[in-house]
C-alpha cells in the first residue's frame, strides 16, 4: 500500500519453522529494501506458536490497520500502527471461527480489507472438517474489532472437475472498477499446481467467476502464481504476487514475489 509518499510491503517469511510478518520499503513498487521483521507469533497469546502473517493492510486517517492470520487452526487478528514498523497487537482474535457444522469451523485465513459505503468489508478463506476451503465475507463499522459474516457465506466455492480451483480457493484480493467489485483469487488444481482465478460482483456479496485465469509464465512461478495484492493506479492494475516452481499446498515451493500489471 501507500503511506506518505512510501510503497510498505507487509510480506510474510518462513524460517523453517515460524511465519512472520515483514516490511520492505519502495518508492516505485520494483525496487524493495528489507526493513527486517515486525510481527511474529507470540506463544502467549491465542496465536501460538506458528504463524503470525498471511495479512492485508489498510490506512485508518493516520493508523495502519494490519489483519493478519494467526495459529495452527488459524483466526484472523488485528494489529496497528504508526509507521509500519512498530505494531501493536489487539488482545484478541477480531475474527474467529464458525460453529460447529459451519464451512469456516475449522479455520480462517487470508484476510484482504477494502473501504465501501463507509465500512470495511474483509473477505476472507474459510476451511470445514472436511478441509474444504470456500472464500466469505464480513462486515465492521468500528475500525475492525467487531465484525459480522454475511449469511450468505460462502460467497465463492470450488470449482469442478478439472477445474483451476477444484482443490479449494483462497487469497482474496479485491477492488472496484467500471461499475463492478473484481477479485483475483488462488485456485487450487487437482495437482495441486496454483494460478489466479478472477471473479466480479456489483454488490461486493454475489459473485460470479469469469473465465479469465492468470498463470506463471517463468521457470520460478511455473506451479505457483498466487496470493495477489493489487493498488490500482492511472497506468493499470499494479499487482504482486507470489510464485513459485513446485505443485504444492504448503510452504515449500521455493516462493519469491513478483510484479505486474493489468491494463
Amino acid at each position: 500500500m501507500s503511506y506518505h509518499g512510501t510503497l510498505l510491503n507487509l510480506y510474510s517469511g518462513f524460517d523453517g519453522k515460524t511465519w512472520s510478518t515483514g516490511l520492505a520499503t519502495s518508492t516505485d513498487g520494483i525496487n524493495w529494501v528489507k526493513q527486517g521483521k515486525v510481527l511474529s507469533p507470540d506463544p502467549s497469546t491465542w496465536e501460538g506458536d506458528y504463524i503470525a502473517a498471511n495479512g492485508a493492510v489498510i490506512a485508518d486517517g493516520e493508523r495502519l490497520l494490519y489483519f493478519y492470520q494467526g495459529g495452527r487452526v488459524p483466526k484472523i487478528g488485528l494489529a496497528t500502527s504508526s509507521d509500519g514498523r512498530a505494531w501493536k497487537r489487539h488482545d484478541d482474535a477480531v475474527v474467529g471461527l464458525g460453529p460447529r457444522g459451519s464451512w469456516d469451523e475449522r479455520g480462517v485465513a487470508d484476510p484482504y480489507v477494502i473501504r465501501a459505503v463507509g465500512k470495511l468489508y474483509l473477505f476472507y478463506l474459510g476451511q470445514d472438517r472436511a478441509r474444504v476451503q470456500r472464500l466469505g465475507v464480513a462486515v465492521s463499522g468500528d475500525n475492525g474489532i467487531t465484525w459480522t459474516k454475511l449469511r450468505s457465506n460462502p460467497i465463492l466455492e470450488p470449482g469442478g472437475f478439472g477445474a483451476l480451483d477444484e482443490n479449494g480457493l483462497g487469497e482474496p484480493a479485491v477492488w472496484d472498477a467500471n461499475g463492478y467489485y473484481w477479485m483475483l483469487y488462488t485456485g487450487r488444481a487437482h495437482d495441486e499446481v496454483r494460478r489466479l482465478g478472477l471473479a466480479r460482483s456489483q454488490d461486493g456479496v454475489h459473485w460470479e467467476k469469469v473465465k479469465q485465469v492468470f498463470a506463471g509464465d517463468q521457470p520460478w512461478n511455473s506451479k505457483v502464481l498466487c496470493d495477489a495484492t493489487i493498488l490500482p493506479s492511472p497506468g493499470g492494475l499494479r499487482v504482486w504476487f507470489g510464485g513459485g516452481d513446485v505443485p504444492r499446498p504448503d510452504e515449500n515451493i521455493h516462493g519469491q514475489i513478483g510484479f505486474a500489471i493489468i491494463e
